[in-house]
């Protein structure tokens, strides 16, 4: 054994003392501890992989980032991922390659419509802003809290372009009824997967059925970089494009510490530049900075071995919840999952009943007052933030669900966090205050 690899011994069995240490579980005491929704899960494994390419010395994307784009990949079943530095930037990238011009009369232009839902994370619809395009807003279904698609042959104009759309809570879309309506129409299909990776439908990996998808590797998500994302498609064309807005909009694409992988980085003529202009260089298009780098690679691969087990947790919660509530439909209406998927749940939806003879505020107050974390369906209805009076978009009907979130959804956790105590101590909770 070399003495540097002795060393890196030492390293990682001192790197495991000190989690054992430093994170030591903590026993769960009702009503004193916190039952969180979401956040990171790890052990010693993850600190060692990150150790591991501290010591690389490299700490831009590198070695371990190109690992986890290829077993990220093979896990959802699709030719390209590319890392981000944020789910956030996932859809701007995403959503920036159907902008390109090299898709000619395809390209989303300013003007353009694009179908979403008002009942949404803002950055899943922000990048159709950014690009001057109109959202056109759906109504979602209950208790699914999916796009209505009964509604998008009424959102269909002829400026319509693109249906963007995210797998809420880790639920799925009608992806038979979406994937036909943007074939038939000629329209790009976007898949925000941030909250739904490892979610299926007729057994294939959500982000598979559209054009191009988004992941988010945010704490609060399925595994986590700290911060990061991802795009992910199996169009070639769009994957060199989004690579593009990716890195700076460069028109190169050597890897990092690579030069000339084209073999032409002296001896092209593009744009307005002279002949033999460096092609590392040379920019195609209006690009960003937004990739990761090799130490947040090396904790998403180190959380990728735990995918399936954290899945499989999700799945377990949400039963438990499920099981532990139903007694109280009367008064809740509690999620359900698309039929022909098999959700890979980020939270568990719950809406609050008009006649339930409790409001949405006074039961989450309740909980909150028994450390029982809660959060809200993210923006509940993008029209009525305070930044969106200033955009233009169009709905489709009244967006009668999509009231009712605002004024009586809210979720609770089923991330791995949580153990068999703490679902009980919450499905007592809801007993105690709505009554057995």
């Amino acid at each position: 054994m070399s003495k540097l690899l002795d060393i890196k011994h030492q390293i990682h069995a001192h790197i495991k003392e000190y989690h054992d240490e430093e994170f030591k579980q903590k026993a769960f005491v009702p009503g004193e501890s916190a039952v969180p929704v979401s956040g990171k899960v790890f052990d010693h494994k993850e600190l060692t992989y990150i150790t591991d390419s501290a010591l690389d010395a490299w700490f831009t994307t590198g070695k371990f980032n190109a690992e986890f784009e290829k077993k990220l990949a093979k896990y959802i079943n699709v030719k390209s991922v590319l890392t981000v530095n944020s789910g956030s930037s996932a859809n701007l990238v995403a959503f920036s390659a159907l902008t390109a011009v090299e898709l000619g009369e395809e390209r989303i232009k300013p003007g353009d419509e694009v179908i979403t839902v008002a009942a949404s994370f803002p950055t899943t619809v922000n990048p159709i802003l950014q690009y001057g395009a109109i959202p056109v807003f759906l109504d979602v279904t209950i208790p699914h809290y999916e796009i209505d698609v009964t509604l998008l042959e009424k959102a269909l104009s002829h400026k319509t372009k693109a249906v963007v759309i995210a797998h809420t809570m880790g639920n799925v879309f009608n992806l038979d009824v979406i994937t036909a309506f943007c074939e038939k129409h000629d329209l790009w299909l976007m898949e925000d997967c941030c909250d739904a990776l490892g979610a299926t439908y007729n057994g294939k990996h959500v982000g598979t059925f559209g054009d191009i998808a988004t992941l988010s590797f945010y704490p609060a998500h399925h595994i986590t970089m700290g911060e990061g994302g991802a795009v992910y498609t199996s169009n070639s064309k769009l994957k060199k494009i989004a690579e593009s807005f990716r890195d700076w909009g460069r028109d190169c694409w050597c890897e990092p510490g690579k030069d000339n992988t084209c073999g032409l980085r002296f001896c092209q003529q593009l744009g307005d530049l002279p002949m033999g202009y460096d092609h590392k260089y040379i920019y195609s298009r209006q690009g960003f900075n937004l990739k990761i780098t090799d130490m947040q690679a090396a904790l998403g691969l180190a959380q990728l071995e735990k995918l399936d087990e954290f899945i499989k947790i999700r799945r377990h919660n949400f039963d438990v919840l499920k099981q532990g509530l139903v007694k109280h439909t009367d008064k809740l209406i509690l999620p359900e999952a698309t039929p022909n998927s098999n959700p890979s749940w980020f939270g568990f939806l719950i809406t609050v009943k008009k006649d339930a003879g409790i409001t949405r505020n006074e039961l989450v107050q309740k909980l909150d007052a028994k450390k029982i974390a809660t959060r809200l369906l993210f923006a509940g209805d993008l029209r009525k933030q305070p930044y969106f009076k200033d955009y233009d978009y169009r709905i489709v009907g009244d967006l009668p669900n999509t009231d009712i979130i605002v004024s009586d959804t809210f979720w609770i956790g089923v991330t791995p966090m949580l153990n068999d105590e703490m679902l009980e101590y919450m499905i007592s909770s809801f007993d105690e205050i709505l009554g057995e």
